[in-house]
């Protein structure tokens, strides 16, 4: 089959880690020892987030008095699919060396005219407390909410239109070469009046532009990996239960949390939805891959459930 993995951020940085370079070295090796098995048989494209290690490049941007202005957030977003993609590469070659593995740089197109840029949500990089978020937003001319308890930076996040480097990593997949990309979800880009693509200031949900990519590679799978074993519905009450099998119109029902579980099953929903008979999406988590895939262990979707 083909699929397409979309990798938490926690496989990455856990909840609480010092975001240390070290750290994230050895959750990617643990992390690749679990995917390393389903690029035995089968087309794989892992994508990833970026979250924590964008917002760390932002902040020393914005610290460098060297610099009249900090570096633009497609240029952030580009470093870390380089970062993270050099990471994921070594990683998983060191479980597979026979094997071919290739990290793409990718753009991904986005509209100007995408109300999300007059209306930022997506939180990026460190917590802090409200004083020194205001401090930081009048520093830096940041965007500051209130994420739970903390307060953080929020910037655009536009819905992801095409995938530029879709033919490339379709080639790839052709030639039996497993596929990093994505990362992020991919350099926000948009098209000039000329057709010229230029950068912009946001970040694209990973998982978004995880299906949409799934859906233009024809895949048979998107799994979508994270720190739970199932969608549950009743999260935190004493109704809570795990979702298994289950459809994309059962999932749009459910109220799930906007900052965390929901746009991954916006995710699956517009993957399975799009794609029709035949294909199907699962979230679960990391260590049970393989069960994902033959759906097995977490949440399974398809138009039948």
């Amino acid at each position: 089959m083909r699929i397409v993995i979309a990798l938490g951020g926690n496989a990455l940085l856990q909840r609480g880690q010092v975001p240390d370079a070290a750290a994230q070295v050895e959750n990617i090796r643990r992390a690749m020892h679990a995917l390393a098995p389903l690029t035995d048989d089968h087309e794989v494209v892992i994508t990833h987030g970026n979250g924590p290690q964008v917002g760390i490049l932002a902040m020393e941007s914005a610290s460098d008095a060297r610099l009249s202005q900090p570096y633009p957030f497609d240029a952030l977003g580009a470093m870390t699919q380089g970062l993270i993609g050099y990471w994921i590469l070594q990683a998983v070659g060191n479980e597979r060396p026979y094997r071919q593995f290739a990290a793409v740089l990718n753009q991904t197109l986005v509209d100007a005219d995408d109300p999300a840029f007059s209306d930022p949500t997506k939180f990026v990089g460190e917590t802090y407390d409200q004083a020194t978020a205001r401090e930081l937003s009048d520093r830096h001319g940041w965007q500051v909410r209130q994420d739970g308890e903390h307060w953080r930076r929020v910037v655009a996040s536009p819905r992801p239109r095409e995938i530029i480097e879709t033919r490339l990593i379709d080639h790839l997949l052709d030639e039996s070469v497993i596929v990093v990309c994505a990362g992020g979800g991919g350099v926000p880009v948009v098209r000039t009046e000329t057709g010229d693509l230029r950068g912009v200031e946001a970040v694209i949900d990973k998982d978004l532009s995880a299906a949409l990519l799934a859906h233009r590679l024809k895949a048979d799978r998107l799994v979508v990996l994270t720190d739970v074993p199932a969608v549950v519905e009743g999260y935190g009450t004493d109704r809570a239960r795990e979702i298994r099998r289950t459809t994309p119109a059962e999932l749009r029902a459910l109220d799930l949390p906007a900052g965390s579980m929901g746009p991954k099953v916006e995710a699956v929903c517009r993957f399975v939805e799009a794609g029709g008979r035949g294909v199907a999406a699962a979230v679960g988590n990391l260590e049970e891959a393989e069960a994902l895939v033959r759906g097995d262990a977490g949440t399974y979707v398809t138009l039948e459930g």
